[in-house]
């Protein structure tokens, strides 16, 4: 019965882990700019990826391994948005462009 628990829930991490990486790869052909793009490739993509890790380090029934999954995915909702953020702000440091479809640019009416 556990073992079907277990295989359940991994599957629901595994197909809503998929969605939230496909969503990250839908915004980063369609979105318009570097900016917007680099917002869907942080949030979604570190969000899928980690639900993807847990599904696997839980798939794994292995308590080592699972709390291996889970630094893992600790360390991308640490690391990813602020290497995206400091990424975002050397771009347009360096005179990366918002599309004409951005509403405003805070950075620049600082």
């Amino acid at each position: 019965m556990i073992d079907y628990i277990a295989a359940a829930i991994t599957a629901l991490l595994l197909i809503v882990g998929a969605l939230f990486a496909l969503a990250a790869a839908i915004g980063l052909v369609r979105l318009p700019d570097l900016y917007t793009r680099m917002h869907s490739a942080s949030k979604a993509g570190t969000v899928g990826s980690g639900l993807l890790l847990l599904a696997a380090g839980l798939y794994s029934q292995d308590p080592a391994i699972l709390a291996r999954a889970v630094a893992g995915f600790i360390f991308f909702l640490l690391t990813a948005p602020v290497s995206a953020h400091l990424l975002a702000g050397a771009a347009h440091r360096s005179g990366y462009d918002l599309d004409a479809l951005s509403v405003r640019d805070d950075i620049r009416d600082r």
